[in-house]
C-alpha cells in the first residue's frame, strides 16, 4: 500500500499536508513491522476550522430536500457494497478481524447507510386538537445542529457508518472523530462520503488524538450533540462536559454480559453460543459473551466439550481464510489480556486453556483463547470488561441463581440464556436489566434496523440504530396557530 501521507477531511477536501504535523502510522496487528499507511494528525486549530464549516453549514441542509439526503445516504451505501472486499481487506489490515468477519461488518455499514436513506422520506409528525377553541396544534422534529461523533477501534466502519448515516439522515452537520488505531477505514469512508454530493462542510473527518481533538470536540459551544462510543472511564468524562455546557449526549461504554446456560439445553447450541459470543472478534465486542453461568447438571458435559472446541480454534493472520480468530488489536490490549490472566490465577482461578501470546513469524500480537473456572464473583476477571478473548465460567445450582448471577454485575448492554423452556427464557427477557436479550443465541450479533443500546453503566440517553436513532438525532418543536 501507498506510504503517502494522508490527511484529514474539512470543510469538503482533504487538507494540504505541511510537513510540520505530527505523523502517525497505522500498524498491521497481525505483522506489527508492517506499516499500512500514514496519517498526518489533526491538532486544536484544525479542529476549530471543522467545527466552523459544519456550523455555517448546517442550516441549509436541515432544511434540504428529504429526497436530495435520500439520494445522497443511498449512493453512500451502494459504494461501500461496491467496495465491500477492498474495504474488508484495509479493515482485516488495521483492526486483526478476520476477513469473513469484516465483510459481515462492510455489509452492514452498507446497508446503514442505506436504511436511512429510506427513513430520510418517512414524514414523521403529529397534529392535535388545542383545548383551547379554533387553535391547531403541529408537533414535529427538526435536525439537533451539529454533532460531534467519538467512534471506538474495534468496529472501525459499522460504528462511525451507524452514528454517521442518521445524523445525515435527520439533517445534522458531522464532526467526526475515528480511534487512532483505525485510521484507515475511516479515511476510506470519509473519502467515499466526499464524491457523494453532500454539501461543502456537512461533513467533516479529523484524525488525532483525543487528547487534542476529542477534547476540542465535546468542549465547543458550536457542538450541539455528542455520541461517543468507547470506555466507561472516558465516556463519564464525556458526560460531564456534555452536562457542563447542557448539550445532549449520546454514550455507549461496554459491558461483562452474561450468558446463562440451564441444565434443559441444547448443548450444541450453547457451545456454540458461548464459543461466538466469547471469543470471535477476538473477544473485542462490548456484547461480547465474557461470564458463562452454568447450572450444575450440565457444567460438566458443558466444560468438555468447550474446552475441546476452543483448543480447535486456530488463532492467525487476520488475512488467512482457515483463521477462526485474528490478533489483538495492538500490544496494549495484547498486555491487558495477560495481565488479567495473571490476575486470574492469583485470585485462585483455574486456567483450563488458553491465555498465552502465542510466537509467530511476524511477531504478531496473537493471543489463544482463554477458559477459566473455578471462579467465584468478587474476581477481577469475573466483574471487569477486558475486552478479549478471555472466559469465565462460573458453576450455580438453578435457574435463580443463574439469573442472580447475571444481574450482579454494574453494567446492562447485553444478556443471554440457552434454554428449551418456555417460561425460564420469558421469564428472563422479561426481568433481565439488560437493554438487549438474546435467546438460544450469542449475546453478540445485532441488526441494523433495530435499536442498540443497554442500561446501567453500559448507555447513557437514546438508543442508536433503527427509527430509534431519530429521538437523539432531532429535536421535538410544538407549534400553535389560530385557525
Amino acid at each position: 500500500m501507498s506510504k503517502l501521507i494522508k490527511t484529514s477531511y474539512v470543510n469538503g477536501e482533504f487538507v494540504a499536508y505541511q510537513g510540520s504535523e505530527d505523523i502517525l502510522n497505522n500498524i498491521n496487528p497481525s505483522n506489527p513491522d508492517d506499516v499500512i499507511e500514514r496519517f498526518a494528525r489533526a491538532d486544536e486549530a484544525l479542529t476549530q476550522q471543522a467545527i466552523a464549516a459544519a456550523k455555517v453549514a448546517s442550516t441549509e441542509w436541515a432544511n434540504s430536500n428529504p429526497q436530495f439526503r435520500a439520494n445522497i445516504l443511498d449512493k453512500i451505501g451502494t459504494e461501500i457494497l461496491t467496495r465491500r472486499e477492498e474495504l474488508a481487506k484495509l479493515l482485516s489490515l488495521e483492526e486483526g478481524k478476520i476477513i469473513k468477519e469484516a465483510l459481515g461488518e462492510v455489509d452492514r455499514a452498507g446497508y446503514s447507510f442505506k436504511f436511512y436513506a429510506q427513513e430520510a422520506l418517512r414524514a414523521v409528525g403529529e397534529k392535535y386538537n388545542s383545548v383551547r377553541e379554533q387553535v391547531g396544534i403541529d408537533v414535529y422534529t427538526q435536525a439537533v445542529g451539529v454533532v460531534g461523533i467519538i467512534s471506538p477501534w474495534n468496529f472501525p466502519i459499522a460504528i462511525p457508518a451507524w452514528k454517521i448515516a442518521p445524523a445525515l439522515c435527520f439533517g445534522n452537520s458531522i464532526i467526526f472523530k475515528p480511534a487512532e488505531l483505525v485510521p484507515s477505514s475511516a479515511w476510506a469512508l470519509a473519502e467515499i462520503i466526499s464524491r457523494s454530493g453532500l454539501p461543502t462542510g456537512v461533513f467533516n473527518m479529523l484524525i488525532g488524538p483525543g487528547r487534542k481533538v476529542g477534547d476540542a470536540i465535546i468542549r465547543s459551544p458550536d457542538i450541539n450533540a455528542i455520541t461517543f462510543t468507547g470506555s466507561e472511564n472516558t465516556g463519564r468524562q464525556v458526560a460531564e462536559i456534555a452536562a457542563s455546557r447542557l448539550v445532549r449526549v449520546q454514550l455507549e461504554m461496554g459491558g461483562k454480559n452474561p450468558l446463562v446456560i440451564l441444565d434443559d439445553a441444547d448443548l450444541d447450541i450453547a457451545v456454540d453460543a458461548a464459543l461466538q459470543g466469547s471469543f470471535f472478534s477476538t473477544g473485542q465486542r462490548c456484547t461480547a459473551s465474557s461470564r458463562v453461568i452454568v447450572t450444575a447438571g450440565i457444567y460438566a458435559d458443558f466444560i468438555a466439550r468447550l474446552e475441546e472446541k476452543t483448543r480447535s480454534l486456530k488463532v492467525g493472520s487476520a488475512l488467512d481464510g482457515n483463521t477462526h480468530i485474528g490478533p489483538v488489536v495492538d500490544i496494549k490490549q495484547l498486555k491487558q489480556n495477560l495481565s488479567y490472566v495473571q490476575s486470574g490465577l492469583e485470585e485462585g482461578a483455574t486456567l483450563l486453556c488458553g491465555g498465552e501470546h502465542l510466537p509467530s513469524e511476524q511477531n504478531g500480537f496473537y493471543f489463544s483463547p482463554a477458559i477459566f473456572t473455578d471462579i467465584k464473583p468478587e474476581m477481577r476477571i469475573y466483574r471487569e470488561e477486558i475486552f478479549g478473548p478471555v472466559l469465565c465460567v462460573l458453576k450455580v445450582n438453578n435457574y435463580e441463581e443463574a439469573f442472580a448471577a447475571a444481574e450482579d454485575t454494574p453494567f446492562g448492554l447485553s444478556a443471554g440464556i440457552v434454554t428449551t423452556s418456555l417460561k425460564y427464557a420469558e421469564d428472563f427477557k422479561r426481568r433481565s436489566s439488560a437493554g438487549m436479550i438474546m435467546v438460544n443465541l450469542a449475546t453478540a450479533g445485532v441488526d441494523y434496523h433495530v435499536a442498540f443500546g443497554g442500561n446501567k453503566g453500559s448507555s447513557l440517553g437514546p438508543r442508536e440504530q433503527g427509527t430509534y436513532a431519530r429521538q437523539f438525532f432531532t429535536r421535538v418543536k410544538t407549534t400553535y396557530q389560530l385557525a
